[in-house]
């Protein structure tokens, strides 16, 4: 993966705004008055949180009649799932050989 699109991820999932419309979106398209609604900020302010989505490829909009709905664009998000799974194989090997050492350690404690 190109460190720029991961960049791009990552920056856009630090706002917790951002992750409440990536669930949103998880759920079906909406717009933005609908992304607007659970949240007290504005209209314009919630736009701004679009289109940092939408530079990461996050999200994508499409037309239908008046509308622009958003949809969530999952590609990016495997991507940096991708980058992290290695990480978590890392700590369940190192959780691992603690495991064997927490053992090891409580067998001499019982001889």
């Amino acid at each position: 993966m190109p460190s720029k699109q991961l960049d791009a991820t990552f920056a856009a999932l630090a706002d917790p705004t951002r992750r409440a419309i990536l669930g949103r979106l998880a759920k079906g398209q909406a717009s933005v008055a609908e992304l607007a609604k659970p949240f007290k900020m504005s209209q314009p302010a919630i736009s701004k949180h679009l289109k940092v989505l939408e530079r990461a490829g996050l999200i994508s909009s499409g037309l239908d009649a008046q509308r622009r709905p958003r949809k969530l664009e999952a590609a990016p998000l495997k991507e940096a799932t991708d980058w992290l799974e290695k990480y978590r194989q890392f700590w369940e090997a190192a959780f691992g050989r603690l495991d064997v050492l927490l053992e090891d350690i409580k067998t001499k404690e019982k001889e």
